[in-house]
C-alpha cells in the first residue's frame, strides 16, 4: 500500500524529517500536496467536522483509513515497518526519546526567526529575533549537538550510528539536522567538525548512503528556502570574527 504524506507545498520543512526515511527505505508514497490533488485534499482531512481523528496541523501520514500526525510519532510507526528502529522494544524508546529532543532544537530554531509570534512576519520582529539567535548560537545550539555527540561516543555499539548497531531514523534526522544549521548558520557552525566529530561523521556518512544520495540529488529533495524551518537571514548567524 502506498503512503500518503502530507505537508506544506514547496518547503522542506518538518515533512522532511519524514521524506528521508521513507527515502531511505525505498518505500512506496506520495507527497500529496505536490501532486493534482494539492493543498485542498490536505486542507479537506484538516477541516473535516466529521472525520475522526483529525491531525492539528502537518505533518501526518496516512495508512489506509489510520492518519497519523506528528513527526517523531510518525517516526515511530513507521520505522519498525521501514527496518529502521531497533528491535528490541527499550532500545525503540530510547530511539523516540532521541527523536523528541530533536523536536525540541526544531521548535527552537524556529524560534530564532519568529521568537514573537508565528502570525508576525521575520522582519515585524527582526531585533527580538537577533537577539535570540545569538542566545541560540551560543548557548543552546552546542547544548543540544554536544548531547548528541556524546550519545554517539557513548553507544555501547559504537558510534557509528546513535542507538544500537544499524541505521535508525534518528541518525537520519540527524542528517537533517546538521544540513539545516549549516544553512540557516554558516558561520555559527564554523568548527563542526572539530568540536562534534562522532556526528559530523554520522552526517557523512549517510549523505553518502546510496538511496540518500540519490535523494538528495533529486527534484524531489527541495532546497533549503527562507519560507522553511532552517532559514539563512545573515544578520541572525555569528557576527564574523
Amino acid at each position: 500500500m502506498t503512503y500518503e504524506l502530507y505537508y506544506w507545498d514547496g518547503i522542506q520543512g518538518r515533512g522532511e524529517f519524514v521524506r528521508l526515511s521513507l527515502e531511505e527505505a525505498g518505500a512506496d508514497y506520495v507527497d500529496v500536496t505536490r501532486g493534482p490533488q494539492g493543498m485542498r485534499a490536505m486542507m479537506k482531512i484538516m477541516e473535516s467536522r466529521t472525520a475522526p481523528h483529525i491531525p492539528f496541523a502537518p505533518p501526518f501520514l496516512r495508512d489506509g483509513d489510520l492518519i497519523i500526525s506528528h513527526v517523531a510519532n510518525i517516526l515511530m510507526y513507521l520505522a519498525p515497518k521501514l527496518g529502521l528502529a531497533p528491535a528490541d522494544e527499550g532500545l525503540r524508546a530510547v530511539t523516540h526519546g532521541l527523536q523528541l529532543t530533536i523536536t525540541d532544537l526544531v521548535a527552537e530554531v524556529h524560534d530564532t526567526h519568529h521568537p514573537i509570534a508565528t502570525s508576525q512576519y521575520f522582519e515585524d520582529q527582526r531585533q527580538e529575533a537577533k537577539a535570540r539567535s545569538a542566545e541560540f548560537i551560543d548557548n543552546r545550539m552546542p547544548k543540544f549537538l554536544g548531547y548528541f555527540e556524546r550519545v554517539l561516543q557513548q553507544n555501547p555499539e559504537g558510534p557509528e550510528h546513535i542507538v544500537g548497531k544499524s541505521l535508525t531514523y534518528v541518525d537520519l534526522s540527524l542528517f537533517q539536522v546538521v544540513e539545516g544549521l549549516h544553512y540557516a548558520f554558516p558561520r555559527g557552525m564554523h568548527g563542526f567538525a572539530t568540536k562534534y566529530p562522532a556526528l559530523a561523521a554520522l552526517h557523512s556518512s549517510v549523505r553518502k548512503r546510496p538511496r540518500i544520495a540519490d535523494y538528495v540529488k533529486s527534484e524531489r529533495r527541495l532546497a533549503f528556502s527562507e519560507d522553511g524551518i532552517f532559514r539563512h537571514y545573515p544578520e541572525l548567524d555569528k557576527d564574523a570574527a
